[in-house]
């Protein structure tokens, strides 16, 4: 898409794991070491699928895909003692805290849209507090119950939105994604996406984002009609 044909917005919505917080690749950590119990070894495809999922659809796609001999509920169990033991210092993408402090500082509305989980969210992001605190709202889809369906369903976008407090049409919100599925589930919403894959993701997974780049460092926000960094 050409700089032309990007649209002014007012509002963003942000994904988080891999997007704001390296956290992808401790997930892909958890999965492995799960796979690898039984025998298998967790990446291609599969893993560019499960990206953006929410935990159980996640889980269940793992089950299915290697005929893991686990409930979906002991797939998490074990799972969330992973969770418990790698992620206590996960570390801000590069850009990241820069975009949410300019946007903050000008007064544009910002929202977390995020598949985790409120006891995920908290164990993620804990130490990050300062940061998280910055934003209007977050919708955290693993425990929200307006968040019918995950992503690649639009309705976390949708209700991040709709939970703004003047409530701006989806076509005016940017959401800012790292998965395909959450892509898709931008656009389906009626967002415009910019998506900043991991450097793994082959092109074609990138297809349907309005804007990709390496990094958020790379973003202007001027293109989109909001102000420039300073």
């Amino acid at each position: 898409m050409t700089d032309q044909q990007f649209k002014n917005v007012t509002h963003c919505i942000f994904d988080m794991d891999g997007l704001l917080i390296d956290s992808e690749s401790v997930y892909k950590k958890i999965y492995r070491s799960i796979c690898e119990k039984y025998g298998h070894s967790y990446g291609g495809d599969l893993a560019f699928e499960v990206l953006g999922r929410p935990e159980r659809v996640g889980a269940e796609l793992i089950i299915n895909y290697y005929k893991l001999p686990l409930s979906i509920d002991e797939f998490q169990d074990f799972y969330h003692r992973l969770q418990r033991e790698f992620f206590h210092n996960v570390n801000m993408m590069p850009g990241a805290e820069r975009l949410l402090r300019h946007l903050k500082k000008h007064n544009v509305p910002i929202a977390l849209a995020t598949s985790s989980s409120a006891e995920s969210f908290a164990l993620k992001t804990g130490h990050l507090k300062e940061v998280f605190d910055l934003f209007e709202h977050k919708v955290l889809g693993g425990s929200d119950p307006d968040v019918k369906h995950g992503k690649p369903s639009p309705d976390i976008f949708i209700v991040a939105a709709k939970r703004f407090s003047d409530v701006p049409d989806p076509s005016k919100c940017l959401v800012f994604e790292d998965a395909p599925n959450g892509v898709q589930a931008a656009i389906d919403a009626g967002c415009q996406a910019v998506m900043v894959p991991d450097e793994a993701l082959p092109e074609k997974y990138t297809e349907k984002a309005t804007l990709v780049l390496k990094s958020l460092m790379e973003f202007k926000p001027e293109l989109f009609g909001l102000p420039k960094f300073d």
